[in-house]
């Protein structure tokens, strides 16, 4: 793992959250998406080389929004750099961690992606992150 690429914050609204971001950090959010296979917004705020990743469910059956439902708005999960996914994700296998998917699936900020299961990992849900380049997908 090569760096935190970001912090993954659970909000019931994101530009109500933004705008509180914004004023937090002193920043302005410089992307948002929506990543239609986990049905949520996005927006990202940049500090240097520390980035924020707000997320708003976008349906009720979303994990988002059920992590609300349950936890209330907060840390939803901590992202690391990865250089090499799949490497990666069959390196934390062999220590005994469990992963969310079996392969690596598109995510925000073109990125490829996979979950730690937060039970194996002391309660932290973990996402591994790899930049898109042109022959990745």
């Amino acid at each position: 793992m090569i760096k935190v690429e970001h912090i993954g914050i659970a909000v019931k609204n994101l530009e109500a959250s933004v705008g509180v971001y914004e004023r937090l950090l002193g920043v302005k959010n410089y992307k948002r998406e929506v990543v239609e296979s986990e049905q949520v917004l996005t927006g990202f705020l940049l500090l240097k080389e520390s980035k924020i990743e707000l997320l708003q469910g976008l349906s009720d059956d979303s994990v988002i929004s059920k992590f609300i439902e349950k936890k209330g708005e907060g840390i939803h999960h901590v992202a690391f750099d990865v250089e090499d996914i799949v490497s990666e994700m069959k390196r934390l296998q062999t220590e005994g961690f469990v992963l969310l998917s079996e392969e690596p699936k598109k995510g925000a900020d073109n990125k490829l992606v996979c979950f730690v299961h937060p039970k194996s990992a002391n309660g932290v849900l973990i996402e591994l992150c790899q930049s898109i380049k042109d022959n990745n997908i």
